[in-house]
């Protein structure tokens, strides 16, 4: 018979017994938080605004040291783009002594299975040549590549002469009548143009190739005028000027003033077609003086001095080529004043309609259609019919102006033609169809422009005559619950309503 275990003992026993417990439970606890750490993956950098992980980098390396010679240099030179990118664009901004021209052909369609994706974006009218991008781990491989090649600033001086290229090749699209074709190859290459439109990217320093982006920006001027991007288009035009070391010149001059006015600023955009006056005169630059005439025309339309904006628009009518090289056309001048015109002396803005038909008939002859000009055009017609008390034909035309408006993307001449078109629904009756338009336009406009943003006068006046008459059918609230409507609907939707 043993002996018994006195409670001291047991009390020892049992705590000793926890005790372990204990730190088997910490040693348990601690292998768990390893087990954790180790299962968590890998810390990502992010490269050109994506999260990269070290394990595609490492794949990214590996594809690279399996590469010949003549690919890796390729690899490397790609990574200057900041978009996708074709043949021909390759071949201009990658070929040199080491990889001459004829070859690149050959050795992009080896390198392309191994670090570059296809890309689908071509638009109508142009070939079936493939075009490609390279994911951020590639370009992340062959940027640092590049750079201890030190070959990396001569590649980016090819890339943005290119991109000046490119921007040439969009103007001269848009004033030859390939406007959709010209605004869709901005867009699509709105990511390398927006590299080489900031100084601070270049080589040398960013004086020395302030010019470069000033041009690029002010080739792409329909882009931020015509097609809506004006916030964005000021925004790189400004910058660009800033580093500019000399005199800035006339055309970047006339560019700023129209998107101060295009942003509702027409007292900001005065002293700078002053300026850009004088810069054309210094520069012997007689073809933007038409284009600083048909500016302060429509500047003086914005403030409501009709008077003013059709004596401008006529001396810019004198001025211009029969078909400009760069700037609004003719025809565009023409519509300008017959909308200046339009409330005032019907005949007279008939007749300038007139007159901007005969001028496109020769334009197309030579160049091709100018659908801005159209959709202003539509635009008179729609102000012209609703005197003449044609309304459902004047509604049509202000339909029409609003698509072709949001065809081009533009939001100044959309929202104000959907604000004209709701004063045809009133004009007939169709209250809630009017109240739709201006919620709609009032979404658009505070999407678009900043607080402080104030419609042109012939915008306002069309405005103030509509709420008028919904204010007499409808009570605060149920306009306020019209708007809203109209703005989940969208003008495209809208637009497309008969």
């Amino acid at each position: 018979m043993g002996n018994p275990r006195s409670p001291s003992s047991t009390s020892s026993t049992g705590s000793s017994t926890r005790s372990a417990s204990s730190t088997g439970s910490s040693t348990r606890s601690a292998g768990s938080t390893r087990s954790k750490r180790a299962a968590e993956p890998p810390a990502t950098e992010l490269l050109w605004g994506e999260p990269v992980s070290p394990d595609q980098l490492t794949a990214a390396e590996q594809g690279y040291e399996r590469c010949g010679p003549a690919e890796r240099l390729l690899w490397e030179r790609l990574s200057v783009f900041e978009g996708a990118f074709g043949r021909e664009a390759v071949r201009e901004v990658c070929a040199s002594g080491t990889l001459p021209a004829e070859e690149i052909q050959s050795v992009l369609d080896r390198l392309a299975p191994l670090a570059l994706l296809p890309v689908d974006d071509l638009f109508d009218g142009e070939d079936g040549a493939p075009r490609y991008w390279m994911p951020h781990p590639m370009r992340a491989v062959g940027a640092r590549r590049l750079t201890a090649r030190g070959d990396r600033w001569t590649v980016v001086l090819h890339h943005r002469r290119w991109c000046v290229r490119l921007a040439r090749q969009a103007a001269d699209w848009w004033q030859s009548g390939r406007q959709i074709d010209a605004r869709n190859l901005a867009l699509r290459e709105l990511p390398d143009l927006s590299a080489a439109m900031d100084p601070t990217t270049a080589p040398i320093s960013p004086s020395a190739e302030a010019g470069t982006s000033v041009e690029i920006a002010v080739s792409l001027w329909f882009l931020w005028v015509a097609c809506g991007r004006v916030a964005e288009g000021r925004t790189r035009l400004r910058h660009a000027l800033s580093l500019h070391s000399g005199p800035p010149p006339a055309r970047a001059l006339w560019l700023a003033a129209y998107l101060e006015l295009e942003s509702g600023r027409p007292e900001d955009a005065d002293p700078l077609l002053v300026q850009a006056w004088a810069a054309a005169v210094r520069d012997g630059d007689d073809r933007c003086l038409g284009m600083l005439a048909h500016l302060r025309g429509a500047t003086a339309l914005f403030q409501g001095r009709t008077r003013a904006a059709a004596a401008e628009f006529r001396e810019a009518l004198t001025l211009m080529e029969e078909h400009p090289e760069f700037g609004p056309s003719r025809e565009l001048c023409w519509v300008a004043l017959a909308l200046t015109l339009s409330r005032t002396d019907p005949e007279a803005a008939q007749e300038a309609l007139d007159q901007a038909v005969l001028d496109t008939d020769a334009r197309r002859a030579w160049t091709g259609r100018d659908l801005w000009a159209d959709a202003w055009a539509h635009h008179a017609r729609a102000e012209l019919l609703a005197w003449d008390g044609e309304r459902e034909r004047a509604a049509e035309h202000a339909r029409r102006a609003l698509r072709t408006h949001l065809t081009l993307g533009t939001a100044v001449g959309a929202a104000c033609a959907a604000e004209l078109l709701a004063q045809m629904r009133v004009m007939v009756g169709r209250m809630t169809s009017a109240a739709h338009l201006l919620g709609a336009a009032d979404l658009l406009r505070a999407s678009v422009f900043e607080e402080t943003y104030r419609p042109a006068e012939y915008c306002v006046t069309s405005r103030d005559r509509s709420e008028r008459l919904l204010r007499r059918r409808f009570d605060d609230g149920q306009l306020r619950r019209a708007y809203e409507e109209g703005a989940r609907m969208g003008l495209f939707a809208l637009a497309s309503e008969a």
